[in-house]
């Protein structure tokens, strides 16, 4: 007789379980407080990252200001991959006299390739001024309701946003005479 060969073992098939994201205490507050927002993951120092639409930007970053949010540290924009949308980030933090370490949160804005506005939150938090014009001049986010929207770094003709992954070069630039 001749003998079965057992049939080679297949690996078992688990099912990894769903990365749920926990909401943190800002994330919390929003809901309670009904303002539509997505969780997105923590950072590496454990700061929450909160995704929203453009549409709701002014709304929630007013009521962050009202929530105590009062210093905007940092306004950024990034460019997710050539053909993929912008995202526009606020590094937000509540200062106080006797804090230790402020509570801190970042909301991410992402925006589409093809029309990439939102509002400007210069009118919540003054530091938003040079920082939304050098997120314009690099990656051409137009910040609607900014009071002076203009280039920052490159020179006022120049053509293209130089920090968009498929922005392409030019070989030639002319400068022009200061005087």
């Amino acid at each position: 007789m001749a003998e079965e060969s057992p049939a080679p073992e297949q690996p078992e098939q688990t099912e990894q379980p769903s990365q749920l994201v926990e909401a943190g205490k800002v994330s919390r507050w929003l809901r309670e407080n009904d303002f539509a927002h997505e969780l997105m993951a923590a950072d590496h120092r454990g700061i929450e990252i909160i995704k929203v639409e453009r549409d709701f930007l002014l709304p929630i970053a007013t009521a962050l200001y009202a929530y105590g949010f009062n210093y905007m540290q940092c306004q950024c924009a990034y460019d997710s991959a050539p053909g993929q949308d912008l995202v526009s980030v606020y590094h937000l933090i509540k200062l106080s006299d006797n804090a230790d370490r402020p509570e801190e949160v970042r909301l991410k804005v992402f925006l589409p390739r093809e029309d990439p506005r939102v509002p400007s939150v210069y009118w919540i938090w003054k530091t938003a001024d040079w920082q939304e014009r050098e997120s314009y001049d690099m990656f051409g986010i137009v910040y609607e309701g900014h009071p002076n929207l203009k280039r920052i770094l490159m020179p006022e003709d120049w053509v293209g946003w130089p920090l968009r992954k498929d922005y392409i070069t030019p070989e030639f630039y002319e400068l022009q005479d200061a005087y």
